[in-house]
């Protein structure tokens, strides 16, 4: 059989598995995976930072729903891609990260990007991180990530295969294997859901981002049985604006608690009801709660759970739609109407200024537009509010909660859509941690409109320090001149003087050959 260096079998195999794009930087440690990448098909895209590259990867997988790919070298390139690997980890995204490593470390001290656990490191942010020694471990932990990625809980994983053997001559991998991951619900749990939804005068259906594949099949279950819902942030647009039952993402509104206490019945479905899906310890359901997820560490997780269920959210909603449903009649429309409205205007109170410019983008966005927010008021704001017309269409880093995300994301999230609109939100703050990928995305001609928001000042921080009575201190820092900076990369800036001019400068950035920064303060209105 014919043979190549195992680095550039790597890239083969990984293309001959369904993967197009790779993000990453090549170093000396790592240059034999490059060598395989461009004869294979593969399209490399050059991060700045490691960093960029994998929150790239994160937002490509988000995107495509395929996994994403980075290629980072040893010690202090496997460093800077742990915290989007932690990043992906905490919010369920299929993320492959394959570094190099050093020979040996044991005897010697002192070598080039030299780590004292390299491979320990890594497990700590992400599913598991093991050593690949030569081509078939490579291979074999390669499609055992893949396989996970399909049947479990999708989560970053990491491997990792030492500079010699990236160098050594190899026989190609074995073809991808094709086995049938069956998705099929077990009976037991379909008739304990159907029955309990029959037997509810006011059931409540709290769906998480493990809904988004099955949106279709919960939005008719929720039509079918009366039931009301919430959605989590990641959720959003798994039950659509139309429906007059709705209470959409604010689950997090601290009397969200007194409503979800009147349902005799909460069925949480692919969501962890963590910290960050509602802000308190407790739901506040005071009926009964079936919990459903595939992860089984969720099935209990919660105070109060009556039954637990592990089980394919999707698969779980087409085979209860096959039975006999009852229609409930307890929750009315216009109950749900006046709490959302009385909840958008405490989110306006909270955070003056931004609802209406978030009501007018989701006026003219294009209803196909993916979004991906950083950590920022204009955001925390919006995916509130929010009515996202598309599941799995609005991405933030929800769990691990880390600032850059949004304009990395958005440009995997493009290379993942090519010709469908994408849009970044991004703050001041957060915004200059990656702001340096503004040159891959300017290399790449994406026509990505990027929203900075800028207050001047970590607000959200000096808010929090006022709540606890402590003098706000390292909240305000120097910013540049960012529409200089953003032409300085040869990208589009504009600064738009009001909501107008925000609109237009959108829509005109999803139109051209590069990527616009549209700078935006709360004086605009």
């Amino acid at each position: 059989m014919a043979t190549r260096p195992l680095g550039a079998q790597i890239s083969h195999m990984l293309k001959s598995r369904g993967v197009d794009v790779i993000f990453g930087i090549p170093g000396v440690h790592n240059q034999e995976m490059y060598r395989g990448i461009e004869e294979a098909g593969i399209t490399h895209v050059l991060a700045r930072h490691e960093q960029g590259a994998g929150f790239m990867a994160d937002g490509y997988a988000r995107a495509s729903g395929k996994p994403g790919v980075a290629y980072v070298i040893t010690g202090p390139g496997l460093c800077n891609v742990m915290t989007p690997m932690g990043q992906a980890y905490s919010d369920s995204v299929p993320v492959l990260v394959i570094s190099s490593c050093l020979d040996e470390t044991a005897a010697r001290r002192g070598q080039l990007h030299q780590m004292l656990d390299q491979e320990g490191a890594a497990r700590t942010v992400c599913d598991w991180s093991y050593e690949a020694r030569d081509a078939g471990a490579a291979y074999q932990l390669i499609d055992r990530a893949l396989a996970e990625f399909a049947t479990q809980r999708p989560r970053s994983k990491h491997i990792q295969v030492p500079i010699h053997a990236l160098e050594d001559d190899a026989v190609a991998a074995p073809p991808a294997p094709a086995p049938e991951y069956a998705r099929a619900a077990p009976d037991a749990a379909v008739s304990l859901v159907t029955e309990a939804l029959n037997r509810a005068d006011k059931p409540l259906l709290v769906l998480g981002g493990g809904c988004v594949a099955g949106a279709s099949a919960w939005q008719e279950l929720a039509r079918r049985t009366g039931a009301a819902s919430f959605t989590t942030y990641a959720g959003s647009g798994v039950i659509g604006g139309d429906d007059p039952l709705a209470f959409g993402s604010y689950l997090a509104r601290p009397d969200s608690a007194g409503i979800i206490a009147q349902a005799d019945l909460v069925l949480a479905v692919g969501t962890e009801l963590s910290e960050n899906d509602i802000w308190r310890v407790d739901l506040g359901h005071q009926g009964r709660l079936i919990r459903v997820d595939i992860d089984p560490e969720q099935l209990n997780s919660m105070p109060g759970t009556s039954e637990g269920v592990m089980c394919d959210a999707a698969a779980l909603a087409k085979a209860v739609l096959a039975r006999d449903l009852n229609a409930a009649s307890g929750w009315s429309a216009a109950e749900v109407t006046a709490a959302r409205t009385r909840w958008e205007a405490d989110v306006d109170a909270e955070r003056p200024g931004v609802v209406p410019l978030a009501r007018a983008l989701e006026e003219v966005l294009p209803d196909d537009t993916m979004i991906f927010s950083d950590m920022t008021q204009f955001a925390y704001v919006s995916k509130e509010i929010w009515t996202t017309p598309r599941p799995g269409h609005w991405h933030h880093p929800y769990g691990f909660g880390t600032l850059g995300y949004a304009m990395p994301a958005a440009i995997g999230g493009c290379m993942a859509r090519k010709g469908k609109p994408t849009l970044a939100i991004a703050g001041d703050y957060g915004f200059q941690y990656t702001l340096q990928e503004l040159g891959a995305a300017v290399e790449l001609g994406l026509p990505l409109p990027i929203i900075l928001w800028d207050n001047g000042k970590l607000k959200e921080i000096e808010d929090s320090m006022v709540r606890a009575q402590i003098a706000p201190n390292a909240v305000i820092a120097h910013n540049p001149d960012f529409c200089a900076l953003a032409r300085a990369y040869g990208a589009n800036a504009q600064a738009p003087s009001d909501i107008k001019g925000v609109q237009d400068a959108v829509l005109a950035a999803f139109k051209a050959d590069k990527p616009t920064l549209i700078y935006v303060t709360p004086d605009v209105s």
